[in-house]
């Protein structure tokens, strides 16, 4: 049986939080891990993921991993417990959409609505504490002539803000909104703007930035996917690849100084709020391309919150003692690897002044 919905306490996020992904619904390679068991260094558990039935019917559903994948998976209750047992120590569990095989596309608003009935219900059946969005693929694009990220007019991206705002509305001010996209679909945004004025470029590119610019009054917490990723050019112009702190530090740096779209000084994406921001990394070499030690991923944080142990970028956003933390992909990969990235940055976060 199924407790009765329930509402999460009330309540913010550490100041300094470190972020995660469970594999709730599936296994792989990292094996399963129950909520239970997942340790009190991690502040938000993005539970991985809800999907649609069909990539534009809007219907998101979730669903434990079955036991004949995931042998060690707990019922439906006592997951449930769970998870009120962690939003009782303070913890935040979202529901996270999407993902690598999660293709989104609200392309009517009968789907946008669908999308709205369907994570409600599923946030109330978990008592959930909000929502993170981790569209990847061909979830998001830009039609021909939407060049202005300020005024989009594509349906999945218009419909998805509108679904969003509906759901932060529902569920009030303590609703944690955190959006997880990739680097294409961000800071290429600085280069690339979708099809671009002669409709030849990938009109994924910068996708998400109408998304987080519409959103910005309601968003907790952008952790852009520092992984995965191709060379993304920096504010210093120069191409930064994955595998060290400088990769770090330039493609945040971008978020919190803000930058011309598509090199349009009219049209610039205003820098979010220090506590908006963290960065994503791969706990281990298992978890994605771009994985660097621990000492690394440290120098990168010490870089933005205080201007100290910066390699060959120098930040243009100056100091930002608000900068809000890490995420990762994913606390099972990191439960693999003996919990090299929690047992490391954990207490660091937290000891950061």
């Amino acid at each position: 049986t199924t407790p009765p919905p329930t509402t999460p306490p009330a309540g913010g996020i550490p100041r300094r939080a470190l972020i995660g992904y469970l594999h709730a619904s599936f296994a792989n390679g990292s094996g399963y891990l129950r909520m239970a068991d997942v340790p009190a260094d991690w502040d938000i558990i993005n539970l991985a993921f809800g999907e649609p039935t069909s990539v534009t019917s809007g219907d998101i559903r979730f669903q434990l991993c079955p036991a004949s994948e995931c042998p060690g998976v707990e019922s439906e209750a006592a997951f449930i417990a769970a998870i009120r047992a962690k939003q009782q120590q303070g913890k935040k569990v979202l529901l996270s959409i999407g993902g690598q095989n999660g293709q989104v596309q609200l392309t009517t608003t009968a789907a946008r609505d669908t999308f709205v009935r369907s994570v409600s219900a599923i946030v109330d059946r978990y008592g959930l504490n909000g929502l993170d969005i981790d569209f990847e693929g061909h979830s998001l694009y830009l039609n021909a002539g939407d060049t202005d990220f300020r005024n989009p007019t594509t349906p999945v991206i218009v419909n998805l803000i509108t679904a969003i705002r509906t759901l932060k509305q529902r569920y009030g001010a303590n609703f944690v909104l955190t959006m997880a996209p990739e680097t294409f679909f961000v800071q290429l945004g600085y280069q690339f703007y979708g099809p671009g004025p002669w409709g030849g470029q990938d009109p994924r590119a910068g996708s998400y930035l109408p998304v987080i610019h519409a959103l910005r009054n309601d968003l907790t917490v952008l952790h852009v996917q520092n992984y995965n990723s191709g060379p993304i050019m920096g504010l210093d112009n120069q191409y930064h690849t994955m595998g060290g702190a400088d990769f770090h530090v330039a493609m945040t740096d971008m978020l919190l100084a803000g930058f011309p779209v598509a090199g349009n000084p009219d049209r610039v994406f205003a820098a979010l709020r220090e506590d908006q921001v963290a960065f994503g990394a791969p706990s281990s070499v298992s978890a994605g391309n771009g994985y660097v030690a621990p000492a690394a991923v440290q120098s990168a944080v010490t870089c933005l919150v205080r201007g100290q142990s910066c390699g060959s970028y120098a930040p243009r956003s100056g100091t930002n003692p608000g900068f809000r933390g890490l995420m990762t992909w994913s606390i099972n990969w990191d439960r693999y690897y003996q919990w090299e990235f929690g047992r490391n940055h954990g207490p660091f976060l937290k000891a950061l002044s």
